[in-house]
Formats: C-alpha cells, structure tokens, sequence
C-alpha cells in the first residue's frame, strides 16, 4: 500500500471552519484516501482514467474530491458542514 495522503484546494477552503469540522474534514478525507490507495494499487504507475470528481459524506461533513491517483493524494475541492 502506498503512502497516499489527501490535500485541499484552493489553500483557504478550510478557513472559517471550526475546529471539529476541520478534523471531521481530515478524518473523512483520509479515510476516502485510505480507500484508494486499495483500489488504486498501481499507484503512480496507473495508467487507467481516473474517477472524476466524487463525494462523500459522514455525520455532518460532506466532501467534493478528485482523486489524483499517480500522484497518489485525494484533493478536496468542497467542504460542506451541516453542525
């Protein structure tokens, strides 16, 4: 398993979130690359299309996100937080 990781754009998408939201946001986001880094085993050396843009959500936390697969990360372009 590769050490895949995740990472936001823009750089201010988490600002103005609280505290919890923001660790709810890190703990669906790496859960999401965890995933990932099972389905995508190749890694960077994938060669295939990749799944496009794609939600998830858990509780009170909805995420938008690419999955960047030969680079190996999740980008999340999205927050939503319904606490």
């Amino acid at each position: 398993m590769a050490d895949w990781h995740w990472e936001h754009d823009p750089d201010d998408l988490l600002d103005g979130l609280t505290p919890e939201a923001t660790a709810e946001v890190g703990r669906l986001a790496q859960e999401v690359a965890t995933r990932a880094s099972m389905v995508f085993l190749d890694g960077a050396s994938y060669t295939g299309p990749g799944p496009g843009l794609r939600t998830e959500s858990r509780g009170q936390v909805m995420i938008t996100y690419l999955t960047d697969v030969r680079g190996e990360r999740i980008v999340v372009v999205q927050v939503s937080w319904f606490g």
